[in-house]
């Protein structure tokens, strides 16, 4: 199931400012009784461990004899070994260091011993040897060549200690790709991780053979798959890259973002306003069709037992997804504000990517903007995909895994640390059956290429499970192009619109007799009668920003203002 019961996976981890005081100074006048409280409890280690604190106290200002550059020089020029350049680094540049033995990797036959270097808690490359002292040298080495480049970027030595910039913003393990290569590929080639692409470039496949004009655009692809007994099935796709270059519509009629990610989530609601009208009807045949159980907990409807879903990307999402993987390596590999920026929320705004906290956006634009995917997605996995007109009827809905096919991307580090531990410990705040759904995230083989060119760089393509036909939009235009197969009408309106929601939304309220929805004045209302979900909503926004990652865009309410 995919409903909140026993299925969610919240947990009260560190905050994002908690993470961010983590190796911070002590302000003058403090007390080391105010150090964060993970400083006070770290487990005594065994006698393999080697650690290092720097004999210098915090908060006082110092000028070490010897420059890291220098050090680092003399380790390249063969006069110091790499275990001892690792120790004289964490005296000056305050970082903790451990050596410690672990297990042999890979087929490894024989006697050899295995240590791994350990510099605030994320761990590097094994090193092996048959003595202790050769594996110590070894995990070194192999340490010193992530750690280096970030190292020699910082121009000079900081005057003071209070210069130095704060730690990271996660407590991240190394990627997969780079801890254990042959890890990444088993899980890229797992039968599940190979079943779903197959199944989305199956559905791509015949609907770009029928339509081949449109096939550019399917380097974008985002898809949303259901897993039942019986196997995988594709149930709503979507390409896409752009927002309209107008102004807010105020008519619900305009479809302002058609990324790829939205476009299948809107398609994703076509498919469940389909199997609601199924459920409600009267035709019992109909009804056994849906996907739609009477929930007997909530009084709403809940997705059947043993279906779950999945969502498919062909690209990774845009925002802080795109976390640089070097971002991990240890508090001075970057500046504080480079580290806002990167986890931040982010804004999309005409193709391109902004942190809430750039200045380089001009906010007094009258261009559309949105929140980038990622963050999207974030707010998805603590809200569910259904939106707030369908919580009227059902459970909150999520996705139990999300597969990413980019052929570029080799890391997804940024990926699960943005989708689901910035807002990890958020869930007992959330009202009933909402709660954070961590996703299992993968890297997978890709279905298609990004090839678009020419004038399909602005289109999207939608479709879901029932469609006769794909619809093409405009994507700066926000509607319907006139070559598309699927015309909903002279105007052009997209199937995917706000107003086209509205019909869908009466339609199923006719049919479940809710009296209550079929009397709303407009979309808006509609939405905000929704109190679990608005609830939810306000808690994740707080949450968000309250954690240091930014305010959430506020839209204009007028667009929300229309009826049918």
């Amino acid at each position: 199931m995919f409903s909140a019961r026993g299925s969610c996976r919240g947990s009260r981890g560190a905050s994002f400012a908690q993470i961010l005081m983590k190796n911070a100074p002590l302000q003058s006048g403090l007390s080391d009784s105010h150090a964060h409280p993970s400083a006070l409890s770290r487990p005594r280690e065994d006698h393999f461990d080697q650690k290092v604190k720097s004999p210098f106290k915090r908060g006082y200002a110092f000028k070490p004899s010897v420059s890291p550059q220098t050090l680092i020089d003399n380790y390249t020029q063969g006069e110091t070994n790499a275990v001892s350049l690792l120790h004289q680094l964490a005296n000056i540049l305050e970082f903790h260091l451990e050596i410690k033995e672990t297990v042999t990797t890979g087929n490894i036959t024989g006697l050899y011993f295995a240590f791994c270097v350990v510099i605030d808690g994320v761990e590097y490359k094994t090193g092996m040897g048959i003595t202790k002292k050769e594996a110590r040298l070894k995990a070194a080495q192999l340490a010193l060549p992530d750690l280096l480049p970030t190292l020699q970027s910082l121009k000079s030595f900081p005057p003071e200690a209070s210069d130095v910039p704060p730690p990271l913003p996660v407590k991240e393990e190394p990627s997969i790709s780079d801890m254990h290569p042959c890890r990444a590929i088993r899980e890229r080639t797992s039968p599940v991780n190979l079943q779903i692409p197959h199944a989305v470039r199956d559905q791509l496949t015949k609907l770009m053979n029928s339509h081949p004009e449109f096939s550019p655009c399917a380097g974008t692809t985002a898809a949303f798959i259901i897993q039942t007994s019986s196997g995988y099935e594709v149930v709503a796709l979507g390409t896409g890259s752009l927002n309209t270059n107008g102004s807010a519509s105020s008519s619900g009629r305009i479809v302002h973002d058609s990324h790829a990610l939205v476009n299948a989530r809107r398609s994703l609601m076509r498919f469940l306003y389909r199997h609601l009208l199924m459920f409600f009807s009267k035709t019992a045949n109909l009804t056994e069709k849906s996907v739609f159980q009477q929930s007997s907990s909530s009084g709403l409807l809940s997705l059947k037992s043993g279906i779950t879903l999945h969502l498919y990307v062909n690209q990774l999402p845009k925002g802080a997804s795109q976390i640089q993987t070097k971002l991990r390596l240890n508090p001075h590999s970057i500046l504080a504000w480079q580290v806002n920026n990167e986890i931040s929320l982010h804004l999309s705004v005409e193709g391109k990517v902004f942190s809430v906290f750039s200045s380089a956006f001009d906010h007094s634009a009258s261009t559309v903007v949105s929140m980038s995917a990622t963050d999207k997605l974030t707010q998805w996995q603590v809200l569910g995909y259904q939106g707030a007109l369908l919580s009227h009827f059902i459970e909150p809905i999520y996705v139990q895994s999300i597969l990413i096919g980019d052929v570029g991307c080799s890391d997804i580090h940024g990926m699960k640390t943005s989708v689901s531990q910035r807002v990890e410990g958020i869930t007992p705040q959330l009202p009933m059956f909402y709660c954070m759904m961590r996703p299992h995230i993968s890297l997978v083989p890709a279905v298609a290429t990004n090839t678009a060119d020419g004038c399909h760089l602005t289109y999207g393509i939608n479709w879901s499970e029932g469609d006769s036909s794909l619809e093409v939009v405009d994507g700066l235009e926000g509607k319907t192009v006139e070559e598309s197969p699927f015309k909903s009408g002279p105007a052009l309106a997209s199937r995917l619109c706000k107003a086209a929601m509205l019909h869908r939304f009466k339609l199923v309220a006719k049919e479940a007799q809710r009296q209550d929805l079929l009397a709303t004045s407009s979309y808006g209302e509609a939405k905000r009668m929704a109190k679990p979900y608005q609830e939810a909503k306000k808690v994740l926004r707080a949450y968000l920003l309250q954690q240091g990652y930014g305010p959430w865009l506020v839209k204009l309410s007028v667009s929300d203002h229309f009826n049918m």
